[in-house]
């Protein structure tokens, strides 16, 4: 076994027992924390028009609509992701707060092809496990490494991961094309990796 293919299955490994913490978590515990994190600030600045990308929550993961909606309250332009294929990165479209969403790949909701394409500032984005070096293990397709490489290719962008204090492990092992995190926002409050 390779040391790619060692860091992957402990990746695996890391992943499960965070989305076993993430689940057991009472559904006042998520709520509450998702309100948490809708009401503390950003820790960046929210010029008007700035395009702030959420996600559409599967499972367990930790709502971030409260969050948008608070951003949005500020003049922010909302954005959620779509799959366009397996293996490619994502795109984002505009959506406001109200508008309806398809059901796309993996059931995950998105909206219509119809809403306009636009390339996000700010991206939250979801996670099973992260560690304070602003490193995080996701779902293992790839999705947002593919995504942040190709937006930090073309813009400045700070991206916050959005989880639970539960989900914080020691360390996640990185694989070379793991991107990192700028900060992660849970219920206990900002951990800001930017400095690191």
């Amino acid at each position: 076994m390779d040391g790619n293919q060692f860091l992957a299955n402990l990746k695996n490994d890391f992943r499960r027992d965070a989305l076993a913490r993430r689940d057991a978590l009472s559904d006042k515990a998520r709520t509450d924390a998702a309100e948490a994190i809708a009401g503390s600030p950003l820790p960046v600045e929210l010029p008007p028009d700035t395009i702030v990308a959420g996600y559409s929550p599967i499972n367990t993961e930790l709502d971030p609509f409260p969050l948008m909606h608070a951003v949005a309250g500020k003049g922010a332009v909302l954005a959620l992701p779509v799959i366009i294929a397996r293996d490619h990165a994502l795109i984002f479209r505009a959506w406001r707060s109200g508008e309806g969403l398809v059901r796309g790949p993996f059931g995950i909701f998105q909206p219509s092809s119809d809403a306009p394409e636009v390339d996000p500032d700010i991206v939250l984005v979801p996670l099973a496990a992260f560690d304070r070096a602003g490193h995080r293990i996701g779902y293992g397709r790839g999705y947002y490494d593919r995504t942040l490489q190709n937006l930090r290719a073309s813009k400045k962008i700070t991206v916050i991961g959005l989880a639970f204090a539960v989900q914080e492990i020691e360390t996640v092992p990185r694989l070379p094309h793991d991107e990192q995190l700028d900060c992660v926002l849970t219920e206990r409050g900002l951990i800001d990796l930017r400095s690191l």
